[in-house]
């Protein structure tokens, strides 16, 4: 008979009543033929988070762009017109683009792929009435899963047993602290942090053993209910990719308007209407700026790579800029603010209280030492050692590793014995362990009883009031005295204010000598004092939010974990002021469907969210999205990964990171590192700044060409530019500078600037004023060398022809120097001080020195040599537009100084 399948609440429902139901047996467990029939039923407990795309297909979409398809159109209609070596060039270009494009994504696929766990994930379960180990993947509703610390659950079940279990969920809930695990049954409205008789696939056991009954593999887990979230966020164009296909659009016009002017001269002229229609089409073609996409290829692969470098893995090229463009960062709290890791914060013992950090393998106390309760400190130090269950073998806890087994608090208490005294290992040697009372649910506390040198010593830890209500007894300093209600009434006063500063608070006591009763030991205790935990900020966090907010771009905090505690995180970071206390809780947020303007402006105007659940955090990346935002969304958990992709560019952990994260996000952080979030957003907008550069670069060159070809078919007809002459300005002249401008280190102050507007295209009208007011005067240099020619030197098209290709070839050239910005020295600045821009220089002008060299190569392009003079004026005219500009530029700056 088969099982109902999946279940709906199973924490809702009794064990017994989910044992019967699943058909069962807590002993035996399921035998090994009916696993696999329901194996066969329900499939594998395998869940492909994101299907990665073929090779071949990779490979295909590099060609899927706009502008890839302006210039397939253009090599058509130059086959046709039989203009093989113009075919045969713009084919070139396309391909080097995708194949570049390709290897840089391939590249980062290859990187994803070695950060990528390999070991497979064994499991203890029942089947048979014997304890087995499978893979994971074997799994199947029904079975006996045995947990021990250090497991990885393997799906999601219901506890049936639990021995001081404790898992940590902070992946899944955004908890810091592990979920204690008991057997009772919930209300069935119980929100998915406070299921505390569930395990969930994927997030780990760190304390103690229990027995689970597998309720749901695959998709109906959570983890399989969050990754189905991932799947319906659709994939979306970045800002980059939409920008670019609006500036093609408008290319298309341009080119179609300056083709119609020049078809209009024809007509004037009286040319016949084949030619005129023949020379349009190859303007067209020749016209179009060939070098765009390679060198926007070339400029993000750039900008990827010194990402790689600096432990950021980019996987798609236009992600690079996306980043340098965003306005908001939505960022996860435990594992990216903080470092998942439990430490000692604060003291608080009956005469005072000490704030604590540990560095370096050393106590340090930033406000004041320890002053009159030196012995408190010592006991509690002691206590926290005995009373401990964290394997020795674990005691230093290192950046680089996952979590070790054992509960944080207990690791964090032998980390404190082992920086401040005699080690935990050797106390625990000292101290010999004969008895035990488990911290459970009902009680609240963990009591151990030792030997002692004298005589029997009880070291006890737990809940502040529950520990207070077995301690007679108060130490201040050495001097012990009776503990009444108004000190209990103080101590509980005090661990209330700590808990409202978002710490977990835990209470530290004990009992020592000769008649200590070993049945009943947990009695007559004597309190030292409490000490306030918490998951501490990160180190570099603090500058690094900083930076981004002096570059105009604001954090805001979405946690799973306490509101308390994530407002205290906010505090430290300086993600909020000091007197803050706004923070909006998820069970208050709305639906999405039912969010007024009211609640919008409150969700836009807030930096702190708590106790959020995947969908909400999607929910609340829309809502910055819809204002007008680019939003890059950080995060390391399983909860992360819709909001990841949801966002313009999610940034994933690489080391603490889960598997769905990571494959979700567009960026993924080698280091974890929030600073170097900061470092990726400043060259993001460098590279939208390069990217920026070399279009107005380019425009402006291609544009002047056909400036060029339609004046000079009124002025000297027969001397006009020939499209192969335009096509090799194209490759060449105008490529190679472009690709200089793309790679170079773009401006030092970048983040000091406010973000660029959303909405706005990458040419802003005052660009495409610039490109014409350029275009113009790149026009004008090739006008006057070719009248000068025609006039002074001698009445010859040819002449003048060759004297307007060498004019357009150096001012184009030397053009590349007009692109610094107008705030800019004139002799020192971004672009003079690009090595890359020189070597473009010289390169281009070899080019064009080899090109006339040689006879072959000067008569494909319809070249001759030139008298002397008309060099000299062809070279000197070139220099026009650089003047002009510059000192244009000179004259600004002296009239904005005196302003």
């Amino acid at each position: 008979m088969s099982i109902k399948y999946p279940f709906e609440n199973p924490f809702s429902v009794s064990a017994d009543t989910l044992i019967n139901d699943f058909q069962t047996n807590t002993q035996s467990g399921l035998t090994t033929s009916e696993a696999e029939n329901r194996i066969k039923e329900f499939g594998q407990n395998i869940y492909q988070v994101q299907k990665q795309k073929s090779i071949w297909l990779m490979l295909l979409l590099q060609f899927k762009s706009p502008i890839v398809y302006l210039l397939l159109a253009a090599a058509a209609v130059s086959l046709y017109f039989k203009d093989v070596i113009e075919t045969a060039a713009i084919l070139v270009v396309i391909v080097v683009n995708a194949i570049i494009g390709f290897l840089m994504e391939l590249q980062a696929r290859s990187s994803m792929n070695a950060l990528k766990e390999m070991d497979v994930i064994k499991t203890n379960v029942i089947r048979d009435g014997k304890k087995q180990e499978i893979p994971s993947e074997n799994i199947t509703p029904g079975d006996i899963v045995l947990l021990e610390a250090g497991d990885v659950v393997p799906g999601d079940g219901r506890i049936i047993e639990a021995n001081q279990l404790k898992c940590d969920e902070s992946s899944l809930t955004g908890e810091s602290l592990p979920a204690e695990k008991k057997t009772e049954e919930l209300q069935a409205n119980t929100a998915l942090g406070d299921q505390h008789n569930m395990v969930f696939k994927g997030t780990s056991v760190v304390n103690g053993n229990g027995k689970a009954l597998i309720t749901g593999i695959a998709e109906h887990t959570q983890l399989g209910t969050i990754t189905s979230l991932v799947e319906k966020s659709e994939d979306k164009q970045t800002p980059l990719d939409q920008k670019i296909n609006v500036l093609s659009k408008k290319l298309i016009w341009i080119t179609l308007t300056m083709t119609a002017i020049f078809a209009a001269t024809g007509v004037i002229q009286g040319k016949e209407w084949v030619l005129i229609f023949e020379s349009s089409i190859a303007l067209a073609v020749a016209a179009f700026p060939e070098g765009l996409p390679i060198v926007a290829t070339i400029a993000l692969s750039h900008g990827m790579l010194l990402m790689a470098k600096r432990n950021a893995i980019v996987k798609k090229l236009s992600a690079v800029e996306t980043l340098g463009g965003t306005r908001v960062i939505l960022t996860d709290k435990t594992g990216t603010l903080t470092e998942n890791k439990i430490y000692v914060e604060t003291f608080s013992f009956p005469e005072e209280k000490i704030a604590v950090k540990i560095n370096n393998n050393t106590v340090n106390y930033p406000d004041k030492q320890i002053e009159k309760s030196k012995e408190n400190f010592e006991k509690m130090r002691l206590v926290g050692a005995l009373c401990n269950n964290a394997p020795l073998e674990q005691q230093e806890q290192k950046d680089d590793q996952k979590p070790a087994a054992g509960d944080p608090i207990d690791i964090a208490l032998i980390l404190l014995a082992n920086v401040s005294g005699t080690s935990a290992k050797d106390l625990q040697g000292q101290f010999e362990r004969i008895g035990e009372v488990p911290f459970n649910s009902d009680i609240k506390i963990m009591g151990t009883l030792h030997n002692s040198p004298n005589g029997k010593f009880v070291a006890a830890k737990g809940s502040v009031e529950h520990l207070l209500n077995n301690c007679s007894k108060i130490q201040y300093g050495s001097e012990i005295k009776d503990l009444n209600d108004e000190q209990k009434k103080g101590i509980l006063d005090e661990s209330e204010k700590m808990a409202a500063d978002g710490l977990r608070v835990i209470a530290f006591a004990y009992r020592e000598g000769q008649d200590i009763n070993t049945d009943n030991y947990l009695s007559e205790l004597i309190h030292v004092g409490m000490i306030g935990f918490l998951d501490p900020p990160r180190m570099d966090i603090k500058d690094a939010i900083l930076r981004c907010r002096n570059a105009g771009i604001r954090i805001v905090m979405i946690t799973g974990d306490h509101p308390m505690t994530a407002l205290n995180i906010a505090k430290k970071i300086g993600l909020v002021d000091e007197n803050e206390q706004h923070v909006i809780i998820g069970q208050d947020l709305p639906e999405a469907e039912a969010v007024t303007d009211e609640w919008r402006e409150k969700i836009l105007a807030t930096s702190v969210f708590a106790r959020t659940t995947p969908k909400q955090k999607l929910e609340i990346v829309e809502a910055f999205q819809k204002a007008g935002n680019i939003v890059a969304m950080t995060g390391d958990g399983i909860n992360d990964a819709p909001a990841l992709k949801k966002a313009d560019i999610g940034i994933a952990m690489g080391l603490r990171g889960t598997q769905v994260a990571k494959e979700t996000a567009g960026i993924v952080l080698k280091d974890d590192s929030f600073t170097s979030i900061a470092e990726a957003v400043a060259h993001g907008r460098e590279i939208f700044d390069n990217i920026k550069k070399f279009i107005v670069y380019l425009f402006s060159c291609n544009l002047s060409e056909i400036f060029i070809v339609t004046i000079l078919g009124f002025i000297t007809p027969l001397s006009t530019l020939l499209p192969l002459q335009i096509l090799f300005l194209n490759m060449v002249t105008d490529v190679f500078p472009a690709l200089a401008l793309g790679v170079g280190k773009g401006d030092e102050k970048v983040m000091e600037k406010q973000p660029r507007d959303a909405k706005e295209n990458i040419l802003t009208n005052k660009d495409w004023i610039r490109i014409a007011l350029y275009s113009l005067l790149i026009s004008v240099s090739v006008i006057i060398s070719v009248l000068y020619c025609n006039h002074i030197i001698e009445s010859d098209h040819k002449i003048a022809n060759n004297a307007a290709f060498l004019t357009l070839a150096f001012s184009q050239l030397f053009h590349v120097l007009n692109m610094s910005s107008f705030s800019s020295k004139m002799f020192l600045n971004d672009i003079t001080k690009n090595i890359f821009v020189w070597l473009a220089i010289l390169l281009c002008a070899g080019i064009m020195i080899t090109v006339y060299a040689i006879p072959y190569t000067r008569l494909i392009l319809g070249l001759e040599l030139l008298p002397a003079e008309a060099v000299v004026v062809s070279i000197a005219c070139s220099f026009i537009p650089v003047v002009v500009v510059q000192t244009y530029k000179l004259f600004y700056k002296i009239t904005k100084s005196k302003k």
